[in-house]
């Protein structure tokens, strides 16, 4: 919901929507995502790790396809969703410790 109500072009209806798209988004990293970065490999050591920003912006697209009540709407809101929700995870983690 922090990550809907900061950056523009991402929206979630509601806290059930936003409970959801945790849910499915733990799944498509989980899954999908050890698969993509195996097959982009080389992509992603030829960019120095840069290129996985582009397979979670990817993760955060297709969790809103699947969720009604959460949407993306481009590219470029995923992206800089995917990097917000990576520094509020950064920062949770390092409190948490």
């Amino acid at each position: 919901m922090i990550v809907a109500s900061v950056v523009p072009g991402i929206h979630i209806e509601g806290f059930s929507a936003a409970f959801l798209a945790v849910i499915v988004m733990s799944l498509l990293n989980t899954f999908i995502k050890p698969i993509l970065f195996i097959l982009t490999f080389p992509v992603t050591v030829m960019t120095l790790g840069l290129f996985s920003l582009v397979i979670n912006a990817g993760m955060f697209m297709l969790a809103g396809k699947f969720i009604s009540g959460f949407s993306v709407e481009n590219f470029s809101a995923a992206f800089i969703g995917s990097l917000v929700l990576s520094f509020i995870t950064m920062l949770l983690t390092a409190l948490t410790k």
